[in-house]
């Protein structure tokens, strides 16, 4: 009897077009205030320099379960800053010691002005050697969230509406 596992795909492109400004992207993804009201809710906190810490702390559902509100949930160090267009940081989640284990993973934010006000927002992750999270940052809309399709789909519908696509 063989075994075989499905393939981890090591580096994950996600793209979605969304109805707004370069800036107001770039403002949704590094201000704690916009971080909260999308994807898993978690205040983001960056020092938008090449050096500087990045870090997301637990959303209000995660500190209710027990999680410390001032503890991080995924850290990483910002790499390059280009506002409103780029930003590219290391990033690891904290859940697990499973997770700290596999180490810091790149992830790289691209913000492209396209006709009619519609802007595209790449969001590349290398996850190389980093299977778990991997599977966590692709996984499918769930009880336990998503990874960045549904985070970048929240985010688009919030941006554009008002309104989180999820609550």
């Amino acid at each position: 009897m063989s075994s075989t596992t499905a393939p981890t795909t090591t580096v994950q492109v996600h793209r979605v077009h969304v109805r707004a400004t370069p800036e107001a992207i770039w403002e949704a993804i590094t201000n704690p205030e916009w971080t909260k009201r999308y994807g898993y809710r978690s205040p983001a906190q960056y020092d938008l320099r090449p050096g500087g810490a990045y870090r997301s702390l637990p959303s209000e559902e995660m500190a209710a379960h027990g999680m410390p509100a001032d503890s991080a949930v995924i850290d990483g160090e910002v790499l390059e800053v280009d506002p409103p267009r780029r930003l590219v940081q290391t990033w690891r989640m904290l859940f697990t010691p499973e997770l700290v284990a596999e180490g810091f993973t790149r992830l790289t934010y691209e913000i492209e002005p396209e006709a009619g006000g519609v802007t595209m927002l790449t969001v590349t992750h290398d996850v190389t050697n980093a299977p778990i999270t991997a599977a966590s940052v692709s996984a499918p809309p769930s009880d336990a969230g998503g990874g960045w399709s549904v985070i970048l789909s929240d985010l688009k519908t919030l941006l554009e509406s008002g309104e989180p696509l999820y609550r």
